[in-house]
């Protein structure tokens, strides 16, 4: 039932050497790896205009202004891992170039800022897209958590049956995201040029300023106001990177198509994030931190409806600008929530495959290196899920809460990669004499100067902007994963020496003293004592621990009228204990020859129902726990397999044989019906 379940989630297993089959497209490859940056359409300019909204609905005149500067650096992000695809096209982006150029500590921090913005993907894009579910069914309001929760779930189902098959699902949904976003803004400057545009439903509210902030701004408020805006607005650019550390995904050539999905995905969110700012200051949105509507306030100056709920930007324009089509305005709402759920996937994309590589330098334990049934990495999905719902129901889903944990990493990778871009540039100037690549060199070079001189300050702002706010715990999070990384690599490397061979490991033992674990005198204790005296051991003796008397007499008759010639040893338990007194023998012998080594027979049963598991080998389960922390004691397990399990051997061939729908297709097997032999099979 397990393995049915999981192929019926999962999909068949795919062979190692059908990798190349789920390589992607760029078509295929656009809507996988951008739907992160291109869903923050959705929630950076309702940021942008929380902030300016702090000092009142005047300083929305604003709002065009910073997105064109969130334009801007997304542009020169962009251009800068145009470089980066082409220089390091092995997937390990940000954490590879300032690994190679910067040091592994430095790679240690751009791992450990990628892997929480990775975590914190899922839960904003996840959140947010509760909250625009909340609003479109009121019966979710208050369980936001929940249904972010059970959304993770089910992305991560969808991840784990394979990057191409995952992608081409959410294909279309991504595309229709750009088709309503772009055909809502189209429709909506049409109506504004012809003079038809209506204001927002919540354009007759007014704003009252946020305590401290009322009356004229002097110049350094004003600043530091639009620096909050800014830095808010720049969550905008979460998702750039996950094409630099995807490239392994793309179909070939990788870097080309790499860096011509990475200029697609820049182009599309400019233009639909600076459509959405212009329409909603034409249309007088008003908008305020959702834990703040105290603030808004009607017309008159009397205080908004208790039942008052406050729609998201788009959803806003949306119905102004369908106000006569309502379908037109369930379409943009619909497939921005749906969006705004896919989004994850790009951190689904990139967490495992980062993952992998962590794992390959022995940096994040090697579990993360294993590729499940479906090519793709499983263990990495696990984790990114279980981390996402853990933070998803710590913050309740609440977007506005997370958005402040959110940048403070993706700056932190930006600024350290273009530092590694501009010392790679640097080095391999030094060698080249071809003018042709010196000058493409230099171009390179300096698009990364500019880049690192624009992040750097963003990432200055985003500090001292929302430090407090709740970016220091994005920093501390991001020193626990530096701090755990170190230590699994210091355990890595003090194994490795450990168990480095020298000279003294080819030195036999001395003596082998062999003892055969005894419960009664049935079968699997016979089968161990005949397996345990074909190794010819130095002493063999049958180990007995009595914890009833009139069990253990009977024992000593059936031993004495079946006359084995095996020395059977009590151990007498007053206590009725019997992993103990085992153990504690075999310590004993060990050390009486510290050269010599005890080997210990475990007569064990193999059943072939999970619940059979519950009711046999517990003793030797707990024994087996013991008995690897005794130094130079070894333990062979002597299998004993009863009908359950023969029964369920002779299932698994008989399924195993029988022929599937699409197996003669597939080349599973032979026209003959047959199962397809392996070249090795034949040679062998």
């Amino acid at each position: 039932m397990g393995d049915v379940s999981k192929r019926v989630l999962l999909g068949r297993k795919l062979r190692s050497s059908q990798l190349g089959e789920t390589l992607l497209p760029k078509r295929i490859a656009l809507p996988v790896f951008a739907s992160d940056a291109l869903s923050s359409v959705a929630y950076a300019p309702d940021e942008i205009f929380i902030m300016l909204a702090i000092s009142g609905a005047t300083a929305y005149v604003w709002s065009w202004k910073i997105g064109i500067a969130v334009a801007i650096v997304m542009l020169t992000v962009v251009a800068s891992y145009r470089q980066t695809v082409h220089a390091y096209p092995s997937g390990g982006g940000d954490y590879e170039v300032a690994t190679v150029n910067l040091g592994r500590n430095a790679g240690l921090t751009v791992a450990s800022a990628l892997l929480v913005d990775y975590v914190l993907t899922v839960a904003v894009s996840i959140s947010s897209a509760a909250q625009y579910a909340a609003g479109a069914i009121p019966s979710l309001i208050g369980h936001e958590a929940t249904t972010a929760s059970i959304a993770v779930v089910l992305l991560a189902a969808m991840n784990l049956r394979g990057v191409r098959e995952s992608g081409a699902f959410f294909a279309l949904p991504t595309y229709l995201f750009m088709l309503a976003i772009f055909g809502m803004c189209a429709f909506g400057l049409v109506r504004l040029l012809s003079g038809t545009l209506p204001e927002a439903e919540s354009a007759h509210l007014v704003i009252e300023p946020a305590p401290g902030w009322e009356g004229p701004l002097s110049s350094i408020a004003l600043v530091f106001l639009l620096a909050r805006a800014f830095s808010s607005g720049c969550a905008a650019l979460t998702g750039v990177e996950a094409i630099s550390n995807g490239v392994p995904a793309f179909q070939r050539p990788k870097s080309r198509n790499a860096a011509t999905t990475l200029l697609l995905l820049g182009l599309i969110a400019i233009t639909m994030m600076m459509s959405v700012i212009v329409l909603a200051n034409q249309m007088s949105v008003r908008y305020v931190d959702p834990h703040e509507l105290d603030r808004l306030r009607t017309a008159v100056g009397g205080a908004i409806p208790d039942d008052y709920e406050q729609h998201p930007l788009i959803s806003q324009i949306a119905r102004g600008v369908f106000d006569s089509f309502s379908p037109g305005f369930y379409f943009v709402v619909t497939v921005t929530g749906i969006i705004l759920v896919l989004a994850a996937n790009t951190a689904f994309n990139g967490f495992p495959v980062l993952g992998s590589i962590l794992a390959k330098d022995g940096l994040a334990p090697r579990a993360l290196g294993s590729r499940g049934d479906r090519l793709a990495y499983s263990n990495g999905i696990v984790f990114l899920a279980v981390m996402s719902i853990v933070l998803i129901q710590v913050f309740d889903a609440e977007t506005t809460k997370l958005i402040q944990l959110y940048i403070v990493g993706v700056f932190v990778s930006f600024n350290l990669s273009q530092l590694g871009m501009i010392r790679h540039w640097t080095r391999l100037l030094a060698t080249e004499r071809d003018a042709a690549t010196r000058a493409r060199m230099l171009r390179s070079r300096a698009i990364n100067t500019f880049g690192l001189g624009m992040t750097a300050v963003v990432l200055v702002i985003v500090l001292v902007t929302k430090f407090l706010a709740g970016a220091w715990i994005t920093i501390l999070a991001m020193a626990v994963f530096f701090l755990v990384m170190r230590a699994i690599r210091k355990h890595y490397d003090n194994v490795e020496d450990e168990l480095a061979a020298d000279e003294k490991d080819k030195v036999l033992p001395t003596r082998v003293h062999a003892m055969v674990l005894t419960s009664k005198l049935h079968k699997p204790t016979l089968r161990a004592l005949a397996f345990a005296k074909a190794a010819r051991p130095n002493v063999l003796e049958a180990v007995y621990v009595s914890t009833d008397q009139d069990a253990t007499d009977r024992l000593l008759e059936d031993w004495d009228r079946r006359r084995i010639d095996i020395p059977l040893k009590i151990l007498h338990s007053p206590y009725r204990e019997v992993v103990k007194p085992i153990v504690d023998y075999a310590n004993e012998v060990r050390r009486g020859n510290p050269r010599g080594v005890v080997a210990v027979y475990i007569p064990e049963y193999v059943v072939g129902r999970w619940w059979e598991q519950l009711l046999h080998n517990q003793t030797a389960l707990r024994l087996k726990t013991r008995l690897l922390f005794c130094p130079g004691v070894m333990m062979i397990s002597v299998p004993y397999q009863l009908r359950s399990s023969v029964a369920m051997a002779e299932r698994e061939d008989r399924e195993q044989r029988r022929t599937h729908a699409g197996d003669l297709r597939s080349g599973r097997v032979r026209p003959d019906g047959d199962p397809q032999i392996s070249v090795e099979s034949r040679q062998d």
